[in-house]
């Protein structure tokens, strides 16, 4: 089974001491390609860097809402070039969040609409990331006809919500959440939605499957998504692999054997 990993941060120093090597077991799990989003700039050198080193991994590269304080003005600038450069698979990851205390939502939504407009003028999808901001983000994408479409990271929304991106154009990423029985809204979220509207992700190093809890995660886990999506689904988890696969490709524009 060929999986690809939409969310992975390989690129952080949790795994500089071991990054061949997470490499080489994610590979002989079956993960075919990484998608490296971007937070702040700077990561954004190391994380194309890396791509141009290594086939199965590809950059998208955004400013997060969280890191706001990091953020400078000449940022938007700069991934304004890298996204026309034709380098990207995607802008991400980008967004809002209104989870965390004392962010700004008037900056987020200011920063989000910047990013929206480099995606849509590049032809490049976005990686989403919301926390409790679903309804505006979707308003949001609605208000500035983006038609690019995405992914939406990590999804942990209701089931109309998941439908409302769908109709956007957008694509529902499972990660190792689904594999936690307390989990209960996601897991029958996944199990509701069309085959056809899922990917998969592990968030590496975060978001570890139930049976690395308390570990790094690490994309060679992403079977264990997979399987974990397959005991909640009627589908088989070889089914499942070659479908999300095939969603991953056809939205990033991944052609590789």
């Amino acid at each position: 089974m060929e999986l690809i990993d939409t969310h992975s941060h390989i690129d952080l120093g949790v795994f500089s001491d071991d990054f061949q090597q997470v490499l080489s077991r994610a590979r002989k799990a079956g993960v075919v390609a990484q998608i490296l989003p971007g937070v702040q700039r700077s990561g954004w050198d190391r994380i194309v860097t890396l791509c141009k080193m290594e086939n199965d991994l590809h950059p998208a590269i955004g400013l997060h809402p969280m890191y706001l304080r990091y953020h400078a003005p000449g940022d938007i600038v700069k991934l304004s070039e890298y996204a026309l450069s034709g380098k990207l698979v995607a802008i991400g990851e980008i967004g809002l969040d209104y989870f965390m205390e004392g962010g700004d939502p008037s900056a987020q939504q200011q920063l989000f609409e910047a990013q929206l407009e480099i995606a849509a003028t590049a032809k490049l999808p976005i990686l989403l990331h919301v926390r409790k901001a679903h309804d505006q983000v979707q308003k949001t994408l609605r208000s500035t006809h983006f038609c690019n479409g995405g992914i939406v990271h990590a999804f942990s929304g209701s089931l109309q919500q998941a439908e409302h991106y769908l109709k956007l154009g957008f694509l529902i990423s499972i990660c190792g959440t689904v594999t936690y029985d307390r989990a209960t809204r996601i897991r029958a979220v996944a199990a509701q939605l069309p085959l056809q509207s899922l990917v998969l992700e592990t968030d590496s190093p975060d978001i570890p499957p139930s049976v690395f809890y308390g570990q790094r995660n690490s994309p060679e886990y992403l079977p264990e998504v997979l399987a974990g999506l397959a005991r909640i689904r009627k589908e088989s988890m070889e089914e499942i692999a070659e479908q999300t696969t095939k969603n991953a490709r056809t939205l990033l524009g991944l052609h590789f054997c």
